[in-house]
């Protein structure tokens, strides 16, 4: 390495280091948000592609920096998955944007979301509908995500901390479903809370392993049918079901 590509190099180092430590309003880059959704609209083919516009809206207005790591806000806008800590992470935007898609939302939807995790796809869904579920079994990514949802001034999501296989029975039935992490099938209570005509999208297999997106259906007299749409590579869902399935 020459003197000058090391200067370049250590000047690149140096100003992403101050970058990640800078403070970041939720007001903030709007450039950013504007290239990702430019990079998702049209994305993809076949079923995979992204076209829907109130979903490229959401993902245009709802500031993804704001739910990441304060080291990791320089990437923030990247069609990457990143680490948010508890060996959890904030899935790639195109997987945010396709399982939306996929869940075709309306308002006035009940929407139930198991694995908040750091709170991204919780406030993509809240642009969506009226009223968001959202269910975290990771104590202190549950309660940052809380507060994150109370400042950015997210009134219309309800979170809890919780087992996400069991759903959340209270506020059950639900339009729509979205699992944010890979179970080893589809759990059984799930299925019991999506309403008739409802739909679920969840990603299932084992740990690690081979697993695909799937998209339940539930028809208006109850009957349930699956369909696997592509591969897909998400951190397991954490249950104390896990003992057992």
């Amino acid at each position: 390495m020459n003197s000058y590509s090391a200067k370049s190099w250590l000047t690149r180092l140096l100003t992403a280091l101050l970058l990640a430590t800078m403070p970041v309003t939720a007001g903030d880059r709007q450039a950013d948000r504007d290239r990702m959704v430019s990079e998702l609209s049209g994305y993809g083919y076949d079923i995979t592609l992204i076209t829907d516009d109130r979903v490229l809206s959401a993902m245009r207005t709802v500031p993804r920096h704001e739910f990441v790591p304060a080291y990791l806000q320089v990437q923030a806008y990247a069609d990457r998955p990143l680490p948010i800590g508890h060996g959890q992470t904030i899935s790639q935007p195109y997987i945010v944007a396709l399982m939306t898609q996929l869940a075709d939302i309306s308002p006035g939807m009940r929407v139930l979301e198991v694995g908040t995790g750091s709170g991204y796809q919780a406030a993509i869904l809240a642009r969506m509908t009226d009223r968001v579920y959202t269910i975290e079994i990771i104590v202190p990514l549950a309660a940052s995500a809380r507060v994150r949802f109370r400042e950015l001034g997210l009134t219309n999501i309800i979170a809890k901390e919780g087992d996400g296989y069991y759903g959340w029975k209270a506020y059950a039935p639900f339009d729509r479903i979205l699992v944010t992490a890979a179970a080893r099938h589809i759990p059984p209570p799930l299925v019991a809370q999506l309403k008739p005509g409802g739909l679920m999208v969840i990603p299932v297999g084992p740990s690690w392993g081979a697993q695909r997106l799937m998209l339940v259906r539930k028809d208006d007299s109850g009957v349930v049918t699956t369909e696997s749409l592509l591969p897909v590579r998400f951190v397991p869902l954490v249950s104390k079901q896990n003992a057992e399935w």
